[in-house]
């Protein structure tokens, strides 16, 4: 047998292989070493077992049965130390800017998405805030996250959070969260650690229920209640979140209540939270999926124009024309140059207005007022014995009324107590605020007269009372769309003082936010439609189903700039809760009307009349020539 010699040299890359395999697990296990101490320091940051598959399960479980549709409340989430060092930072080093608008009144800070932008000098006095968000965003917590609400993958490169701080006055109306690529929504509260937050105190997120009614075009709908079903109170280091739905998540953030005379421990009642959102999957994330952002968008624009419809909002817009309910004046609209004011009209309107707003030289002076401006306010309409009763009947307890009031809905549009016109009174029951609903405001004789104060040529008319409750009520901003500009009044009957703040010497005090209880009607510019291409839509939709924003705020009509210092805010007419005041408004198409939420802290409640006209439009030349000085407001 020929026995081959051996040699060591094919020993050479065996040992190198060897060496080789050896270096490769040292990579993968350094790797795995960092990644473990990584998932390791992230759920250092949270709570200790809120890993845990106990916890997880349980959480899982709550969620999945939670109503009025699924949301979950974590408590405690962050490690305390780690939270109590955010908030240290965040009271140190993070500026907070006031915004005010028809939907909410809030202080907030920037975007903190961008905290790795900045400056090293900036950077270093926020360590804690920037590992908060990092851990937030984690892998593991999206995960989380993503577990325990059964939504699907989370994006880590897209984050979205801010600071919103709520003191005394400040809210955030119904809305339903529902703009672009947002699939969960969360809460993370920095209220004081050591003074535990109380619930009477205000400041609650508020969930509300949907009914689901069927259209008069056979399709079913969601809409909101005018009550949130539930309210879950703030508390430190607490964590609410729910899945962003379409018409139907939709919460509101209720008034952090000012101090009242029978509060003996204040408290500092300043709720301080992180609020955010998860994203669906970016392109190159795990999870990511070609056009769903496109479906997303489709779905949420068709639950945006559900939201606008206003065939199941409540009250519906009645029109009636005041002609036919007399039977001595001709049917159609009223003209200023053939159609003047009977003596029987006078005897009439005389029993409510104040008198010398019926003479001639009264007459023509508001007529050039509203020829020049489109508007008019007129202060003590009401005639001294009228308004006497009608003051009487308000300023009581417990005011009776011939009918009941209903609620509007839905609340991402409005909430007030409302009566419609059309009933009729009930004999025997003095009922002066009703006598204007259904007598005065309604009359031909007073669309006549309206007709002469402001020149137009008046048709079809509609009315609604509304009674707008403390702590309770508005009326979020809708926009005109008529091609006709519209005749608007509104009949403030509000008894209570104080609404406007004063200084000493009864002089009126510049705006002050302190100051500010709401309850004021205003009117704003909507979209510059001539700064739009003709080829473009013009009106960008509200995500919180109020109606459309200006264009600087279409972004994000739920968080939108309020205008800086020497910007113009839009606002084209203001008119605030008062006593017996009617104010006349020429409204064009896009001009948005809101009345802001009354706080709590107001002086009462606001009582009004809101009432509109057609205008009719004449086709001629002349007529052409005579709407040149009604072109809506004055610049």
């Amino acid at each position: 047998m020929t026995v081959e010699a051996t040699t060591t040299s094919p020993a050479i890359p065996m040992v190198k292989r060897k060496a080789d395999a050896l270096g490769e697990s040292d990579h993968i296990n350094g790797r795995a070493a960092k990644k473990a101490a990584a998932v390791s320091d992230t759920h250092a940051a949270f709570a200790p077992s809120l890993f845990s598959i106990k916890l997880r399960t349980q959480y899982r479980k709550t969620y999945a049965s939670s109503t009025p549709y699924k949301h979950a409340v974590v408590s405690p989430l962050i490690a305390d130390n780690l939270l109590r060092a955010v908030r240290e930072e965040v009271i140190e080093h993070v500026n907070f800017t006031p915004k005010e608008t028809d939907i909410y009144k809030i202080h907030q800070s920037g975007d903190l998405a961008n905290l790795s932008a900045l400056e090293s000098s900036a950077l270093e006095k926020l360590p804690s805030l920037l590992k908060l968000r990092d851990s937030l965003y984690s892998p593991e917590f999206r995960q989380w996250i993503a577990e325990v609400a059964d939504s699907g993958p989370l994006s880590g490169k897209k984050t979205d959070m801010a600071i919103n701080v709520y003191v005394p006055g400040c809210h955030l109306l119904c809305h339903d969260d529902v703009i672009g690529t947002r699939r969960v929504s969360y809460i993370l509260y920095l209220t004081d650690p050591d003074e535990p937050w109380q619930a009477r105190w205000g400041g609650a997120l508020r969930l509300h229920s949907t009914d689901e009614v069927k259209g008069e075009d056979g399709k079913t709908y969601k809409i909101p209640r005018a009550e949130w079903e539930k309210s879950i109170a703030p508390a430190w280091n607490q964590l609410s979140f729910f899945t962003v739905q379409p018409g139907e998540s939709f919460h509101d953030v209720e008034e952090v209540y000012h101090k009242t005379v029978e509060d003996t421990d204040d408290g500092r009642r300043v709720r301080m939270a992180i609020s955010g959102w998860f994203h669906i999957p970016q392109e190159g994330e795990e999870g990511y999926q070609p056009g769903l952002e496109e479906q997303l968008a489709e779905r949420s624009s068709l639950a945006q124009l559900q939201g606008k419809a206003d065939q199941l909002d409540e009250p519906q817009t009645i029109w009636f024309d005041p002609a036919n309910r007399t039977k001595q004046h001709g049917k159609g609209a009223v003209r200023t140059a053939d159609d003047e004011l009977s003596e029987d009209d006078l005897q009439f309107l005389i029993k409510y207005i104040t008198p010398d707003y019926l003479t001639p030289d009264t007459v023509e002076q508001l007529n050039e007022m509203f020829v020049e401006e489109s508007t008019v306010q007129l202060t003590d309409f009401l005639s001294k014995k009228f308004s006497a009763r009608l003051q009487a009947q308000l300023i009581s307890p417990q005011p009776k009324f011939n009918h009941s009031w209903k609620v509007s809905r839905p609340p991402h549009k409005h909430r007030f107590e409302y009566m419609v016109h059309g009933r009729s009174l009930s004999a025997g029951v003095e009922d002066a605020y009703c006598e204007l609903l259904h007598e005065l405001l309604p009359s031909l004789a007073f669309r006549k007269w309206l007709a002469l104060v402001t020149g137009l040529e008046l048709r079809q008319s509609t009315i609604l009372a509304r009674h707008f409750r403390r702590g309770l009520d508005y009326q979020l901003a809708q926009e005109y769309n008529g091609d006709a500009p519209q005749l608007e009044y509104t009949l403030c009957v509000t008894p209570s003082s104080g609404w406007i703040p004063q200084e000493e010497g009864g002089k009126i005090a510049d705006d002050d936010d302190d100051d500010n209880v709401g309850g004021y009607e205003l009117f704003m510019a909507g979209e510059d439609i001539d700064a739009q291409d003709s080829t473009s839509h013009v009106n960008a939709s509200s995500q919180t189903g109020a109606g459309n924003r200006r264009s600087a705020k279409n972004a994000d009509p739920a968080i939108y700039q309020a205008a800086q210092e020497g910007e113009d805010d839009g606002i084209l007419f203001s008119n605030p809760a008062t006593w017996n005041t009617l104010s006349l408004v020429l409204r064009d198409k896009g001009v948005l009307r809101f009345v802001k939420y009354v706080s709590r802290a107001a002086p009462g409640d606001r009582w009004d009349f809101s009432g509109a006209y057609e205008v009719e439009q004449n086709d001629d030349e002349d007529a052409a020539d005579e709407e040149a000085d009604f072109e809506g407001f004055a610049d």
